[in-house]
């Protein structure tokens, strides 16, 4: 409607001499201020850019992660692949698919996935972009091309509804501040008839032998520096729960573990937290926050090394998944 339309209507009910009670209170406007009135404040709400999607979030992460990326960390992430890690997705994916991997870290899994759909095409996110340098070094190592990697916040994708056929992460979700709330994101940008995918461990119930009363104290004070970062580390028993209150209803649950049991696999894995237990960001926030000494963070150490010497060694990892339909 133009200045003048507005002036024609103003005159043309003017003309009619309809009656209105005017309060006494307020001063009577003529139809030159009116006028002014509208030139001034239509234009302002004719600039504004739109507002974006209702549906989109907004609230960012704040839970700090952490294991952070100290090599061995990265180290120990770059043993885990699709068949390992994921094996209860694979067969649900079609090779047209477009997947979104949350939380991607060193990539391995996400070039894994990108054979499974070599018509289609697998983004890697995570939020810790340096990290990517070496899921971009993996990809390019292995001729993988259907395939990218981007840094982003996961509690707010940049991505609009119904983006992708698949949205999953692999323990990601006992790191983050609002489990549900990321569920929820994973469940928007998902299509209709999309699968949300999701694999948790739970710190809780990991089972060792020998029962050396150094893991205990491990278990212990990583349940405290977990939560101390805003994260859940018995995250595998809620995993169900926290998909139903984003608002996923056909939820399928399983639960599989990793066991390391062989000599190869127990040297492995002692060797990692030998390492971590001193130099990661599991050791700093310890210190920092006066949960730790480094004299008990060097013990845990030792007892790492004590329990990858022993021939019986045997620790089991159990880990809660979810497959969620989207209707």
């Amino acid at each position: 409607m133009t200045l003048t339309t507005i002036h024609q209507v103003y005159k043309a009910t003017n003309s009619r001499q309809i009656s209105k009670k005017v309060s006494p209170f307020k001063e009577k406007r003529n139809p030159s201020s009116i006028l002014e009135i509208f030139a001034r404040f239509i234009p302002q709400f004719l600039s504004k850019p739109p507002m974006p999607p209702i549906t989109m979030a907004t609230k960012s992460e704040s839970a700090i992660y952490t294991h952070g990326h100290h090599a061995s960390v990265v180290r120990s992430h770059s043993w885990r692949t699709a068949q390992n890690s994921i094996a209860f997705l694979l067969p649900h994916l079609k090779p047209d698919m477009k997947i979104l991997d949350i939380g991607c870290g060193p990539g391995t899994i996400t070039v894994d996935v990108a054979s499974y759909v070599p018509q289609g095409h697998i983004t890697g996110l995570e939020r810790a972009g340096g990290v990517l340098t070496q899921a971009r070094a993996n990809a390019e190592a292995k001729g993988v091309t259907n395939i990218d990697f981007v840094e982003g916040d996961a509690n707010a994708l940049s991505y609009a509804d119904g983006t992708f056929d698949v949205v999953y992460c692999h323990q990601v979700l006992q790191h983050v501040g609002d489990p549900v709330g990321m569920l929820a994101e994973m469940k928007r940008v998902v299509k209709k008839g999309g699968i949300v995918a999701a694999r948790e461990s739970d710190y809780g119930v990991f089972v060792w032998y020998p029962e050396l009363p150094g893991l205990k104290v491990w278990q212990d004070m990583y349940d405290r520096v977990a939560r101390r970062n805003g994260g859940e580390p018995n995250a595998g028993r809620m995993l169900h729960a926290w998909a139903r209150k984003a608002g996923l209803t056909d939820v399928r649950c399983s639960c599989t573990m990793w066991c390391y049991a062989s000599k190869e696999e127990v040297k492995w894995w002692s060797e990692t937290w030998v390492e971590r237990a001193v130099a990661s960001s599991f050791a700093t926030t310890a210190v920092e926050h006066g949960l730790a000494t480094k004299e008990d963070l060097e013990g845990i150490s030792k007892t790492w090394r004590e329990w990858g010497e022993d021939q019986d060694a045997w620790i089991s990892i159990p880990s809660a998944e979810i497959l969620c339909f989207k209707e």
